[in-house]
Formats: C-alpha cells, structure tokens, sequence
C-alpha cells in the first residue's frame, strides 16, 4: 500500500518531478509504465478497468488523485501550480480519478456549504473510491424546471423522512451515496424551499431501476425513495436553502461536462480528435476542411475550459463560463462523433459480431450532451439573462408558493 507523500508548497518543482517519479517507479505496475510509452491505447490494451479499480486505492492514498485538496481529505495541499507539475509526470500514464460524480459535484458542495464534520466524513472515503457518488436532481415533471422537484422531506426530530422519484441518475445503480434536493417548505416559492442532502442508497426504503439507452449500456436510472431517513447531519447548509447550495454542484457538473476537469473528456472511443486527422492528406478538400474546423473547434472549447479552470483555481465559480463551455462541448462532440462515425462508411450501418463500433456507440451517446448537465435551451437562457443582459424569460410562478401553483 501506499503512503501519503512527503510534499508541501515549498517544494521546488524539481523536487516534485523527483518525488512523484520515484512515486510512480515504485508502485505503478511495471507493464503499464513500459505500454505508457506507447501511448494511451497500447495502455488500454495492458490494464483493463477491474484491474484499475483494485489498484486505485494506492493512487488516491499517496494524496495524487486530489492533490490539491488538504491533507486530511485526502490531498497533498500543493497550488494549483505544484499540481500542473504532478499532472506532467503522471500524464503519460493516464490515471483517471475514479468516482467523478463525488470529486467534483458532491465535493463542491461539501467544500463551499458543508460542515467540517461533513468534510472529514465524506471526502477522504471519496477520494478512495470506497464510496461512489450519483446525483439524484431531476424528477419526471422536474427536468429543465429543476426548481419545481416535488421530493418530499419531513422532519422528524433528528431526521428527515424522504418520499418521491428521481430519474436520469448516472451511475446510481452502482452508486453507495446521492447528493438529492428535496422539498422541505412547499409554501415557499420554489426555490426557497428546497433543501440539500447527502442520501444514503443502501437503507431501506430506495429502489434503483436501470434505464438502457440506445447504445445499449445502462448509465442512468430512476430512483424511488419511499419514507427514506436521513439523518439531519446528512443535510449541507440551512434548510430551505438547497437551491442556493445546489449552484456549487450545477457549476462544477456543467464544468465536468464540458471537459473541463482532471484530464479533460475521452472521445471517439477514448481517443480524441487526432484520430480523425490520421491520413488527412488522402481525404478530400471537403473532407479536409470539415476536420479542421473541427480541430479549430476543439481548440476553442479548450481555450474556454482554461479560463474556467483559472478562475477556480483563483477561488472564484465557473458561473456563466461554465454553461459556454457546456454548449459548445454538446455542439462539438455530437459533430466529432458523427464524422468518425460518417468515416466508415458502410460500416457504420452493419458489421460482424455483437458489438457495434466504438465510434457508433459515441455518435449515439452524444444525443445525450445537449440534455444531460443542463439542456442546451437552459444553458442559452442564462447566457443571455446573465451574460447578455437580455430581458428574462416570463416566470409567471417565481414569487408563487410552490403548493399553489397549478400542475397537470
């Protein structure tokens, strides 16, 4: 097992190169140093997804995972300027943050509104990957509205008792915790009485139902909660005043979404856009400038992620940056994945054995961007009410107690 490493902010970036070279000599396995080399597909060939799972745990427990989180949450307390120099030496042998959902929407939370308690209960675990995070926000007449969830949570003494349905949860159904917003105070308008919590899945009372799409593969579910308790402890920030806390997870999930996080996004497969420029001097003039406005677009979304990611590391929030990010990445993807797909050709609509091409897969994956995180219709409105300073959009019911407007 690994140990925690023995760095701090005034260590040179020499000495961190050193540090985490001799990290990574000693308890990376051997045949993923030597397939690094080769790139990041002849690493997929060595290392396959349980093996990396089982060893995640000595990554996360050398404070590399999260290296810039404090120490007693599991991090190495580094600036943002030591971390850029750790991501250099481990870069080559990709090594993904597992348990996204908790490091980025959960944590968010956690660190902007939780309690220190909190902090120190939930992150450590997280970063280990010993409990894996969902998100439960949007409901079947709750989607784009997100602020009329019909969720109930009652209190009782020093508990809430949680009733309703959730759906469209990633990964809820490998999932040990949710981060959920319930309706607390239906006589309040409906963003002031919602309030947020931390869900355990395991108790009594949910239920998780896969939802399959069309590519085949379960990502999301519906989640049924019949009189769930939890704890009072498992509420972050006042009641009443999820909405409020729910804007740290909002901006760091539209972030996740846009690529903007650890590593930026696998596409086409895992691979980025490089794949479709293989051979680019045999396409055809069409052909070729279609890829590289493509290529120029990449380059955009990237160039917009830096600066979300600057004013984060400035102590600021992604606000209104992060919904340009997540529109332009739902635009992007869905039209790199249609022109891989585009370049098989006949094989894009036949081919042998069960398993359809990883460029199918993620052109019919990518339908999804421009819904998931945010549609893309949201993400424009708050462009141009905050951004633009365009007249809002009629909110007929936004002084309205929740309980008394009216509902199909």
């Amino acid at each position: 097992m690994s140990e925690r490493l023995a760095l701090d902010r005034t260590a040179s970036d020499d000495h961190l190169r050193s540090v985490v070279a001799d990290w990574v000599e000693q308890h990376v396995p051997e045949p993923w140093r030597q397939a690094a080399a080769d790139g990041h597909d002849a690493l997929r060939r060595v290392r396959d997804r349980a093996e990396y799972e089982a060893w995640y745990p000595v990554f996360a427990d050398a404070g590399l995972a999260v290296a810039t989180w404090p120490v007693a949450y599991g991090g190495l307390d580094l600036t943002n300027a030591q971390a850029r120099v750790v991501e250099s030496v481990l870069a080559p042998l990709n090594l993904g943050r597992l348990n996204p959902l908790g490091l980025n929407n959960t944590a968010s939370a956690l660190f902007a509104f939780g309690t220190e308690e909190q902090r120190l209960r939930f992150l450590p675990p997280m970063v280990r990957n010993d409990e894996a995070w969902c998100q439960m926000f949007s409901e079947p007449g709750a989607g784009s509205d997100l602020a009329s969830l019909a969720l109930r949570a009652d209190r009782d003494g020093d508990e809430w008792v949680l009733s309703g349905q959730k759906v469209w949860s990633t990964w809820a159904h490998r999932s040990d915790f949710a981060i959920c917003l319930a309706r607390t105070d239906p006589a309040q308008p409906k963003r002031k009485g919602i309030t947020y919590f931390l869900v355990d899945l395991r108790v009594p009372g949910v239920e998780v139902r896969e939802l399959r799409h069309m590519g085949g593969e379960v990502d999301f579910n519906e989640v049924w909660l019949d009189e769930v308790r939890v704890p009072d402890f498992h509420r972050v920030g006042d009641a009443g005043d999820g909405w409020r806390v729910a804007g740290a997870t909002l901006s760091s999930e539209r972030q996740m979404v846009a690529g903007a996080g650890s590593g930026g996004v696998g596409r086409l497969g895992g691979r980025g856009i490089e794949e479709l420029l293989v051979d680019l001097d045999r396409a055809s003039a069409v052909e070729r400038e279609r890829l590289m406005r493509l290529y120029a677009e990449e380059k955009i979304r990237d160039w917009t992620n830096q600066r979300v990611r600057a004013t984060v590391k400035a102590g600021g929030t992604p606000g209104p940056a992060a919904s340009i990010g997540k529109i332009h990445q739902a635009v992007l993807n869905q039209a790199l994945q249609l022109a891989a797909t585009d370049r098989l050709g006949a094989a894009a609509m036949a081919w042998e054995g069960p398993e359809m091409p990883h460029q199918v897969r993620g052109m019919i994956r990518s339908r999804a961007n421009s819904i998931e995180g945010g549609t893309t219709e949201i993400m424009r409105n708050i462009l141009g009410e905050q951004v633009l300073g365009l007249p809002g959009e009629p909110r007929v019911d936004k002084s309205v107690p929740w309980n008394e407007v009216p509902r199909n």
